[in-house]
C-alpha cells in the first residue's frame, strides 16, 4: 500500500514566498493604475468646473466674485463655487439657497456633499461638523492672485491680482495676460491647518513674502485642520488659492512636538471694516509629482512640483504681462 503523498513543509514555505513576490510586484501597478484613474477623474472635475465658469460668463457677462461684503460691516458670503452650482447639473440645489441670507443659517445646505468639488485621491472626504452647523469640503480653490487678496472699508472695490476679486465680477476684457495663461482653479488639500486674524500685516502695499520658513512669525489664531472645509464660504483659506509659493511648497508651523504645513490669512474677509486681507494659500494635492490646475480658457493641466516660482506667481495673475512658457 503506497502512502498519499502531500505538499512538505519546505514545498509549502516556497509557494507562499513566490506568492508574496508576485504580490509585491503587482501592488505598485495596481497602485499606478488606481492613481491614473483618480488623476483622470480629478481632471474631469476641473474641466466641468471649467464649463461651468464660462456658462456664467455667457449668462451674467461676468466671472462669479470672489464673495460680496456689504460696505461698512462684517459678514460673511457665498463662495465661486456655490454660484456655479447651476452649470454643474447642481441647479436643485442652488435653488435651495437663499442668497439674501448667510450660508451659516441654511445648514441643510452647508452640509451638502457636492461631488464635482471633490478630488478622489484626497483621503479627507469626509464632512465637519461645526457647532450647529455641518460643513462638506473641496478640493479645488477659485484664483485670488498672488498675495494680497482683499481691502474693506476706504479701500472698498480694492482686490487682488487674480481671475476672481471680491465684491465684483471679472470681465473677459480685463485679462490681459490671456485667458490662456491664467489660472483658474487649482488643487488644494481638505482640512489644511492655518494662521488667521493676526491684523498684520496691516498696512497696504506690504511686500509679498518669498520665504515659506517666515510665514510663522506672522502668527495669529491657529487652526489645526478646518481650512477647505466649507465649500459654502468665500474667503480666500476656505475656497481660493494664492500664487505665493508654487505648488506643494511646504509651509512649516511647529507646536506641541508636531510641524504642520499652513496656510496664512492676515484677516478672514468680512471680519473687519478696516483690515486688509493678505493671504498664502499653497495649492496642495496628493497626487504623485505634482497637481492639475484649471486654466481660463478652460483647459485643464497637469503641473509638476518643479514649476518656477516665477511662473506660478504669473498664472496667478490677470494683468501682471508675464511671458509664460514652462509650465
Amino acid at each position: 500500500m503506497h502512502a498519499k503523498k502531500g505538499f512538505t513543509l519546505i514545498e509549502l514555505l516556497v509557494v507562499i514566498a513566490i506568492i508574496a513576490v508576485l504580490i509585491g510586484l503587482l501592488l505598485p501597478a495596481v497602485q499606478k493604475v488606481r492613481e491614473a484613474a483618480a488623476r483622470m477623474k480629478c481632471q474631469n472635475n476641473l474641466k466641468q468646473l471649467g464649463l461651468a465658469i464660462h456658462n456664467h460668463e455667457v449668462a451674467i457677462s461676468t466671472y462669479p466674485s470672489l464673495g460680496d461684503y456689504p460696505l461698512g460691516t462684517t459678514g460673511v458670503a457665498w463662495s465661486v463655487p456655490s454660484k456655479l452650482l447651476p452649470y454643474v447639473e447642481q441647479d436643485t440645489l442652488q435653488k435651495l439657497i437663499n442668497f439674501g441670507v448667510p450660508y451659516n443659517t441654511q445648514p441643510a445646505i452647508t452640509q451638502f456633499r457636492v461631488p464635482v468639488l471633490i478630488c478622489p485621491s484626497d483621503p479627507n472626504d469626509r464632512a465637519r461638523p461645526d457647532g450647529a452647523l455641518t460643513h462638506y469640503p473641496l478640493n479645488y480653490g477659485a484664483n485670488a492672485g498672488t498675495w494680497f487678496a482683499f481691502m474693506p472699508g476706504a479701500g472698498a472695490g480694492t482686490s487682488g491680482d487674480g481671475a476672481f476679486v471680491v465684491n465684483r465680477g471679472t470681465r473677459v476684457s480685463e485679462f490681459t495676460d490671456g485667458l490662456s495663461n491664467t489660472l483658474a482653479m487649482a488643487e488644494v488639500k481638505a482640512y489644511t491647518p492655518y494662521f488667521r486674524n493676526a491684523g498684520n500685516p496691516s498696512a497696504l502695499g506690504t511686500a509679498r513674502p518669498t520665504n515659506p520658513n517666515a510665514i510663522a512669525a506672522w502668527g495669529g489664531e491657529f487652526k489645526s485642520d478646518s481650512g477647505h472645509t466649507e465649500w459654502v464660504d468665500a474667503r480666500v483659506h476656505q475656497t481660493g488659492v494664492t500664487t505665493t509659493f508654487p505648488p506643494n511648497t511646504k509651509v512649516p508651523y511647529t507646536t506641541g512636538g508636531i510641524t504642520y504645513d499652513v496656510d496664512f490669512t492676515s484677516m478672514r474677509e468680512g471680519q473687519t471694516i478696516n483690515r486688509p486681507t493678505y493671504a498664502v494659500i499653497t495649492s496642495r494635492s496628493y497626487h504623485t509629482n505634482g497637481l492639475n490646475i484649471l486654466l481660463m480658457d478652460g483647459s485643464v493641466r497637469s503641473v509638476s512640483n518643479r514649476v518656477t516660482s516665477q511662473t506660478w506667481l504669473g498664472l496667478g495673475t490677470r494683468t501682471g504681462g508675464e511671458v509664460l512658457n514652462d509650465f
